[in-house]
Formats: structure tokens, sequence, C-alpha cells
């Protein structure tokens, strides 16, 4: 058809124009999926601080996550083996052991008639179940085992594994090595501030039922006032440890802070909760102070 001279002026018009609401929808398209991935970038931030509690265990610049149930069944048999005046390798064994068991869960069944977090069988000599289901009695007799192994603190896990759990699976072991050794590391006092719990406000505490606790699990003597408990540790790397386990119990107990020398944890909702206090405010050293809630 024939275009006038203005026909072809308003044609050229025209192109552009359309050229331009194209690149306008490119560029809103853009921004909103910049929106959009900005928002979930920012959900997750919120996930991350305001997400289920959990416990964190760090040591040589690398983490593990347990949920607090987890960690405090895991500072039980630390705590054993430390009572017990065991190696560090001790714990790291056992700990991993029960990951590979159990998931760090006081089972009350398994294959058989396993039960507990090391999965014994009271058909092979471990105890009964009610004994089994202890952890303190379990993590013993784990130990009690683990002794016997001539040489254990040098050999391979799933070697162990073998040996005192008679398992099936000996290499799967090996799987939870490096787990079982942050949270031995971090809970025995080796990696001080390394473990960090992130927690809901608790409502109410027994310090009284945390004293026992310490003394019956760690063999650590304590006095309570009122809210407040205090540990008198024989060492730096002791006070630590206790620190450590009684974070690792705030869930069970109530407590609400940890304080060891110049560091204070509390049921913060950051990754460590570990903060600093200066000369004027900071305990003594050796000392641990765990404050419950009322």
């Amino acid at each position: 058809m024939p275009t006038t001279k203005r026909g072809v002026v308003l044609a050229e018009q025209r192109r552009p124009s359309r050229m331009r609401r194209l690149v306008t929808r490119v560029v809103i398209l853009l921004l909103a999926c910049g929106v959009v991935g900005a928002g979930i970038y920012g959900v997750r931030g919120v996930l991350s601080n305001f997400g289920p509690a959990r416990c964190q265990a760090t040591a040589a610049g690398t983490s593990v996550d347990f949920d607090p149930s987890q960690t405090a069944y895991a500072a039980t048999i630390e705590a054993v083996a430390e009572k017990r005046g065991l190696p560090a390798r001790a714990a790291t064994i056992a700990i991993a052991t029960a990951i590979q068991e159990s998931k760090l869960r006081n089972l009350k069944y398994g294959d058989r008639d396993s039960v507990g977090l090391f999965q014994q069988r009271p058909s092979q000599g471990w105890g009964t179940v009610d004994q089994i289901l202890d952890p303190v009695y379990s993590s013993n007799k784990f130990y009690d085992a683990l002794v016997k192994v001539k040489g254990y603190e040098g050999m391979r896990i799933a070697e162990i594994a073998q040996k005192v759990q008679r398992s099936a699976y000996p290499e799967a072991y090996a799987d939870h090595e490096q787990e079982g050794r942050l949270l031995a590391s971090t809970l025995s006092g080796h990696s001080p501030e390394g473990l960090g719990c992130r927690l809901e406000d608790a409502t109410t505490g027994d310090p009284a039922a945390f004293k026992a606790a310490l003394k019956t699990e760690l063999g650590m003597n304590s006095t309570v006032s009122g809210r407040t408990l205090i540990v008198s540790a024989g060492s730096e790397r002791a006070a630590w440890s206790a620190g450590a386990y009684a974070v690792a119990k705030a869930s069970l107990h109530g407590a609400t802070s940890v304080r060891v020398g110049s560091r204070e944890w509390t049921r913060t909702r950051n990754s460590s909760g570990w903060t600093w206090h200066d000369a004027k405010t900071a305990g003594k050293a050796g000392t641990v102070t765990v404050t419950f809630a009322g």
C-alpha cells in the first residue's frame, strides 16, 4: 500500500515506541525478580536468626549443628569420660558411636532388643532395659568395654566399633568421627567458647537438678544461692568444660546465662551467644557462674 511521507514518519515513530515498551517490561520484570530474590534472602536471614532452637559446636574453623536434646546427651557422654579421667579420644569415639547408633537419641527400641544411646542389647550382657536407658549407665558400660581394647587411642574408629559394639557395619562409624571430635573438643573445654546454643526464653529453672547432674555426670561440686550456681574449677580447661556442660544442659534445666571468666553465654538468637565482659564485670578465672530462670 502506498505510504505518505507523513505515514513514513508515523511508522518510524511507532517502531521505537514499541521497543521502549518492550525494554520497559523487561526492566520491570528484572526489578520484580530482584525484589523477590531480596525478599527470599531476607526471609532466610530471619529464619537463621529465629528458627528452631539449635546448638553448634565449633573447633578449628569447622562447625556441626545438633538440636538441644542431642547436645545434652553428647554432654553426658563426654562428662562421664571426663569424670573417669579418660582421654578426649575416648569421648570422640563414644559420641561418634552414639550418632551412628541412635542419632544421639535415647531410643526405647531398635534392632532386635537394642535400646538406648548406643543401642546396647540386654541379651548380650549390657544390662537390663531400664539400666541401658540411663545415659550415665550406658555411657559407663561403653567405656568399660572401650578401655579393654588395647591401643584404642590410636586405632581407626571402625576397628574400635567392631570390637566394642560388634557392629555389622563398622565402617559407618567413620562417617561421624569429625562430628564426635568437634563435640568432644568443645564439651571438654579444649575449644573455649566452642559450644553455643540458640534457645527460646526460659520460664522456669531448676538449679538443684543441675547441681545433682553436674556432680553425677561430670564429678564437679558446686554451690547454689537462689537462682545462681557457682563452680570453682581447678583449671581454665575444667572451667570451660563445666561451662560447656551448662550450655548443653541449659534447655533441660532452664539456665539463662553461663559465665566463664570474661565470657558469658546467654540464650540469644545468634549462632554462639558468647559475649565479652571487661575486667570490671568479668568473673574470676576458673569460676563458672550459671544463672537460672525464676
